[in-house]
């Protein structure tokens, strides 16, 4: 798939937000709390605990939940290309995603559309898909995976483009971003500091920006690597 081919207005860019499923450790469900445990055998170093290292829960679809999903969506009249920008935002995840799988299922009704997302194939989208499933959702059909071909899966992922074919390289958005003289998307919080933001502070509206900040510099480095003048 030749990128210059790409008609821009058939991609769908996002990215997500996720937190852990409570505030603290202790206010986790009894059963999920033995379940994290053990999880967090695996991941704990030296003078972690599994109550340490509780805020990355956030990244595990079993033990997070999602906050927050942006997407953008590029139009082009006259010559003139414009970047639209939609969030799906709250603290019931069921309905979010109710209203994002009805967007979904509007938007890809044509079989050149595309999902764009940065790591989207590690994280985003499976995240996604894990999270319907808990809550019942059927899952639209851009993200379900299940029987398909390489060749029919619709998903573009800014890191794997970037990787050419090197499977052992990790690139953050914000330093592709730094690389390609795009402004941060990281200038107020990074995503470590969600769960605070969103728990303590209790700022919804602040990560929703900062995910759409996230969305307009995914699009932003697609357009480099199309070698195309970005969204200002």
């Amino acid at each position: 798939m030749q990128l210059k081919k790409i008609d821009l207005r058939n991609i769908l860019f996002l990215d997500i937000e996720t937190v852990p499923m409570a505030a603290t450790y202790s206010e986790m469900p009894e059963r999920f709390r033995k379940l994290w445990d053990k999880k967090a055998q695996y991941l704990v170093k030296e003078d972690d605990t599994p109550e340490s290292i509780f805020n990355r829960a956030g990244i595990y679809a079993e033990f997070g939940k999602i906050i927050c999903i942006s997407v953008g969506f590029v139009s082009e009249q006259n010559n003139k290309r414009e970047l639209r920008i939609k969030s799906f935002a709250g603290d019931d995840e069921r309905q979010l995603l109710i209203e994002f799988s009805e967007m979904v299922k509007n938007y890809f009704n044509k079989p050149d559309s595309l999902l764009c997302g940065h790591n989207g194939k590690e994280f985003d989208f499976p995240y996604i898909a894990r999270r319907m499933l808990v809550h019942n959702i059927p899952i639209p059909e851009v993200l379900n995976m299940a029987g398909k071909k390489p060749w029919e899966i619709r998903h573009l992922d800014t890191m794997e483009l970037w990787k050419f074919g090197d499977y052992k390289h990790f690139t953050s958005l914000d330093l592709l971003a730094a690389i390609f003289d795009i402004p941060s998307p990281k200038d107020d919080i990074n995503g470590s500091e969600v769960a605070g933001v969103y728990y303590v502070e209790k700022n919804l509206d602040r990560i929703v920006e900062y995910c759409e900040k996230d969305v307009k510099t995914l699009v932003n480095v697609f357009l480099r690597y199309r070698g195309e003048d970005i969204f200002a």
